[in-house]
């Protein structure tokens, strides 16, 4: 007897091809808001121009999909020349390409698009009651598709943080309240952490990186009740924290140096006030909000108060553990997300208070584990025991198993819901400022 694919995976090819045109219409959106004038722009280094990943997302569809079916038109040149981003670990790289008029790309995106979508129903209804492996299933391609899209709406998100245009002076958005005597750390007892997802679940879809399960035991410690803010942050960049070479690893006090490093990207001072950038505006430094920095800054400002970042078991333990020595889908139980729980899926371009979403606590009364910006972990990213990379994709994860790279836990506001689920991991070098990511402090008991 065959094992059926996932409900998730083999759902109705009506619902998977209506997420994928969601999933287009987001970034659709995006580059209407980019603008043609803009798409030239290459706002950080480390990154193409926005021009390429025009072109990318339907060639990285294109190349994933087209094997499945009757190929409904022959190679074209934009298949290759947009096939790979760039993730450069030494800084500013030079954009090989003279690239392609926006009206060229475009065209090609719609014969692209066109083509698969004549040929995607097809390919599903061929599928709907096989028995395959569902990781070579077209239906887990789709899905691969949609979340690659979808992680690149990220992308362009915080690329547009750093873009050029002209930023007003904003006003304060009003301060989020703290919770009057509520503890700035909670002791979470010695548990067991189960990292990652079986390959055997049938639950849905994954990469290759989530699997295979890994129980890990993790002794008592804190863990910040919620991340670390802008105002408390303030505090580090008051006190020297940029300047003392003791609180940095050498590679990050190395960063420092040669990009002269002297607070979060995020930030800057203007007229003698801190202020922080939005996509249109500066706006004073709302104490309350999340810091977004890299692991480099993350980690010194951990050590500058005696602490250290919480591994990703230990992020695990405090987001889906409970007292009694269970485990959680998502921290507040088992109820799907919802706005209640938290600021992802788009919902806002810019951060709440650190304090807000009491309805997403873990069992532990941990905050903000879910939005509001990723977490950085001590961890490298590195695979689990058994780890086998994805045929459709071999260097998905491998080729940043180099101990240079982070993992992140959480979401950010403008992170699809669908990351949410718990065996996610993402992942960034550790000198990489421009994410929207945060962190909370740890200590062990």
């Amino acid at each position: 007897m065959t094992v059926p694919v996932a409900e998730h995976i083999r759902c109705s090819r009506t619902h998977l091809l209506a997420e994928l045109g969601e999933a287009r219409r987001r970034t659709d959106t995006l580059f209407d808001l980019i603008g043609p004038a803009r798409l030239t722009e290459r706002p950080i280094g480390e990154r193409h121009p926005f021009l390429f990943y025009l072109g990318h997302l339907e060639a990285f569809d294109w190349n994933l999909l087209h094997g499945r079916f009757d190929r409904p038109r022959g190679p074209l040149p934009f298949d290759r020349l947009f096939a790979f981003g760039i993730d450069p670990l030494d800084g500013n790289v030079d954009a090989p390409h003279d690239w392609p008029e926006p009206g060229e790309i475009h065209a090609y995106n719609r014969v692209t698009r066109s083509a698969l979508d004549a040929a995607l129903p097809k390919a599903l209804d061929a599928e709907r009651f096989s028995g395959d492996d569902p990781h070579a299933n077209t239906a887990f391609l789709v899905h691969a598709a949609i979340e690659h899209r979808l992680m690149h709406a990220e992308t362009m998100a915080y690329m547009l943080y750093r873009s050029a245009v002209p930023r007003r002076i904003g006003r304060a958005p009003v301060s989020g309240v703290r919770e009057a005597g509520g503890p700035s750390s909670l002791h979470i007892p010695a548990g067991k952490a189960t990292l990652g997802i079986a390959r055997s679940s049938l639950r849905g879809f994954a990469w290759d990186n989530e699997h295979d399960t890994s129980v890990v035991d993790v002794p008592a410690f804190e863990i910040g009740r919620c991340k670390v803010s802008n105002g408390e942050y303030l505090r580090f960049v008051e006190a020297g924290g940029y300047e003392d070479a003791s609180l940095w690893t050498a590679e990050g006090w190395h960063w420092r140096e040669r990009a002269d490093v002297r607070h979060p990207a995020f930030w800057q001072r203007i007229d003698g006030r801190w202020h922080v950038r939005t996509p249109a505006e500066w706006i004073p430094l709302p104490a309350d909000w999340p810091v977004y920095v890299s692991h480099s800054e993350a980690s010194a400002y951990a050590r500058w108060a005696g602490a250290t970042l919480p591994s990703e078991a230990q992020w695990h333990r405090a987001a889906f553990g409970t007292p009694d020595g269970g485990e959680r889908p998502m921290p507040w139980g088992d109820a799907a997300p919802d706005a209640s729980r938290g600021l992802f899926d788009f919902n806002a371009w810019t951060p709440g208070s650190v304090d807000a979403h009491p309805a997403g606590d873990s069992a532990f009364g941990v905050r903000g584990l879910v939005g509001n910006g990723w977490e950085w972990t001590s961890t490298p990213f590195a695979p689990f025991e058994g780890f086998r990379a994805h045929a459709f994709y071999p260097g998905y994860s491998a080729d940043f198993f180099d101990g240079r790279h982070f993992v992140l836990k959480g979401a950010s506001p403008r992170t699809a819901a669908r990351f949410l689920r718990r065996s996610f991991r993402n992942w960034y070098q550790a000198n990489y400022p421009y994410v929207f990511a945060g962190f909370r402090c740890a200590r062990s008991r």
